[in-house]
């Protein structure tokens, strides 16, 4: 073919002003308008309420409120359960998607489905499961009872459904990135004489930990907020049982909205700083990698 045909077709062509990228979709004043007032309608503006109501109270009723005896054993129970559930959901959690990810079995596909149940069940419905289940007289619950260890309406209870519905975000996070690996590399240590345990510790978990972290964030954060699922099965005892927010529904239904609106205020700030210390942690390990990579 001939220059001259081609050299039309070139003319023919629109050029793009230099240093200007092509975006995929287009109107982005448009789009960048709309995210920000969807934002604004779902987070904003009921995070600014909820503040705005906690500063119609003076420092010490603010005070007496966040601090009293009830509420500080509530705080303890609510957020040492989820850290412990977040905990075991990692352990866990990761070797269940070892196993889905690794390993080929009859009725894999079941169990990966089954994995996702939590997010599909309603929290009520798995409260009342677990409690039927642990209980004195539940089919799990009437062999441990007699060994005088209660699963059941104390704080045992409340990490057992904080592992069931904070299960799936380990799993699910932890399982692509493990499908991505590069199994070369641990072939590759194998065949340098590295045990397994040695190429898990310095191959695989790096790789993961990012993944890993990330899972424990969504699954602390989760049941931090969980209430459905909990309030059946831990009895909801003052002081031994009640988590926080059953702490906030008490007072709305006593009308001490302001009160409520400051346990709230606690327990946002406090699960948002953890989240960003659980983010720095993440990037550091991101740092960390790209350096040694």
């Amino acid at each position: 073919m001939s220059s001259a045909p081609l050299a039309a077709v070139g003319a023919t062509v629109p050029r793009r002003a230099p240093g200007k990228a092509k975006r995929v979709l287009p109107g982005f004043g448009l789009t960048l308008g709309y995210t920000l007032f969807y934002v604004s309608i779902i987070v904003l503006i009921p995070l600014l309420a909820l503040l705005l109501k906690t500063f119609t109270m003076t420092w010490p009723q603010f005070w007496d409120a966040v601090t009293a005896p009830r509420v500080m054993a509530s705080y303890r129970l609510t957020f040492g359960a989820s850290f412990i559930a977040a905990c075991v959901n990692v352990v866990f959690g990761l070797l269940i998607a070892w196993v889905l990810v690794r390993y080929r079995f009859p009725g894999k596909k079941i169990v990966d489905a089954l994995v996702d149940l939590p997010f599909a069940l309603p929290t009520a419905v798995a409260g009342i499961s677990l409690t039927a289940l642990l209980a004195g007289n539940g089919w799990i619950g009437q062999y441990f009872e007699p060994l005088g260890i209660q699963l059941a309406f104390n704080p045992n209870g409340i990490v057992i459904a904080l592992i069931f519905i904070g299960l799936p975000f380990v799993v699910r996070t932890v399982q692509p990135v493990l499908e991505d690996s590069e199994k070369e590399l641990e072939e590759a240590a194998t065949s340098l004489g590295a045990t397994r345990w040695q190429i898990f510790r310095h191959v695989i978990l790096p790789a993961i930990t990012p993944a890993l972290l990330t899972g424990f964030a969504m699954a602390f954060a989760r049941a931090v907020g969980e209430y459905g699922s909990v309030i059946f099965i831990a009895g909801n005892m003052p002081m031994i049982s009640e988590i926080t927010p059953l702490i906030i529904i008490g007072k709305l239904e006593q009308y001490d909205y302001a009160g409520a609106t400051a346990v709230a205020v606690v327990m946002l700030v406090i699960s948002f700083i953890l989240l960003l210390v659980i983010n720095a942690l993440q990037a550091w390990q991101r740092r960390s990698a790209g350096a040694l990579a």
